[in-house]
């Protein structure tokens, strides 16, 4: 538009509020999610077990129930405790995996490659906010698979079984929290940076899963060449179980982690060396996304 026209007018509608501007990135990308039948199939039928779940819990409250199905020795098959949410968890985090190989190589690959970085940190967005924005829609779709049904059977066991019951289980409620968010963290970084170096969409889903089956291999070569118990460092599935013990059950364990994340014969790490590890993997998969995520590229 010519200056000398002097037909421009400046902007005076009312402005979005600094610290919520990443949310727009998020709500375009779930618009694009969205168009995605096979994903909506996907997200839906992920609930299916925790609807299992949920019906397990309720039967063994329901005395009709229990007669009608001639299960008036269900409490003994399938006990309510640690071990049930850890495997519910378990499960959950494991579909979590597929659906972070699906989406996250989609959310930052394309900006790279169509040089479009530009275009949004030209914007009232920095890098940081920029990077929250992508992974703001991994941390909603992860948590509506993991934690959230999660507590939501464990409010319903507390509401069948008693206030009691609940005080007395709190540590599980505090387990399948942040044990979900720890997986949840350490998927969605991996997956965003990932996407970051390696532009091709189906490559960086394959090598998603390359780090988490690969990884484990050669840790465990590691561990039987070397008749040692530190290659177990490279499993993220063997550190995640650890941890996830830890949580649900304190020092005292009874059980070796959850469906898919067991801690390996032989692959006993200390509690601290595996959340120095996972926190390790967090500060290299933000490294990695520091050095690609920036308004232009220098080619030397």
């Amino acid at each position: 538009m010519a200056v000398y026209k002097k037909t421009y007018r400046p902007y005076e509608g009312r402005l979005t509020a600094s610290w919520s501007r990443f949310l727009v990135i998020r709500r375009y990308a779930f618009e694009d999610l969205r168009r995605s039948r096979f994903l909506t199939v996907f997200y839906l039928a992920s609930f299916l077990y925790p609807l299992i779940a949920a019906l397990i819990i309720w039967v063994q409250h329901n005395a009709s129930a229990l007669q009608l199905l001639n299960l008036n020795g269900a409490s003994r098959l399938v006990p309510i405790n640690a071990g049930f949410f850890m495997t519910v968890l378990g499960w959950q985090s494991m579909l979590a995996l597929f659906l972070s190989a699906f989406v996250g190589p989609g959310q930052v690959s394309p900006d790279l490659t169509n040089n479009a970085l530009s275009l949004y940190l030209a914007r009232p967005f920095s890098r940081a906010e920029y990077v929250l924005g992508k992974l703001s829609v991994l941390l909603i779709l992860l948590s509506l698979m993991t934690w959230v049904p999660g507590l939501l059977l464990f409010g319903l066991q507390g509401y069948l079984e008693g206030w009691s019951w609940m005080t007395d289980h709190a540590r599980i409620a505090a387990g399948l929290f942040f044990g979900a968010w720890i997986w949840i963290l350490v998927l969605a970084l991996l997956a965003l940076s990932l996407s970051a170096w390696v532009k091709w969409r189906p490559a960086a889903g394959a090598l998603l899963f390359g780090v988490f089956f690969v990884g484990s291999g050669f840790g465990a070569a590691i561990n039987t060449v070397q008749e040692t118990q530190w290659g177990s460092l490279l499993n993220i599935s063997n550190l995640m179980g650890t941890v996830w013990v830890q949580l649900f059950e304190g020092n005292d364990p009874t059980s070796n982690g959850a469906l898919f994340f067991r801690v390996s014969a032989g692959g006993h790490l200390p509690v601290w060396c595996c959340w120095a590890a996972l926190l390790i993997l967090c500060g290299i998969c933000l490294s990695m996304l520091s050095r690609k995520i920036r308004g232009a590229e220098v080619v030397r």
